[in-house]
């Protein structure tokens, strides 16, 4: 399953490290950051919890910028 979140992030640079990190949790198969659009686009793993997982990617995203918000 895909889903599109509304995020707020300052700088290009930042939405890159925080695609990475989105990547690097578990029960992600593929995320994408946008900064032009401020969108995370995230592709779960199958059977997955939406909402522990956003937990967790919101988290990650966080340690690289303190301030960040992701809509969930």
């Amino acid at each position: 399953m895909t889903k599109t979140y509304q995020i707020e992030v300052d700088c290009a640079n930042c939405a890159e490290k925080m695609q990475e990190a989105a990547r690097k949790t578990e029960g992600v198969v593929e995320a994408t950051v946008s900064f032009m659009t401020q969108k995370m686009k995230v592709e779960f793993a199958q059977g997955a919890d939406e909402k522990n997982v956003m937990k967790a990617v919101l988290k990650a995203c966080r340690k690289v910028e303190p301030d960040c918000e992701i809509t969930l």
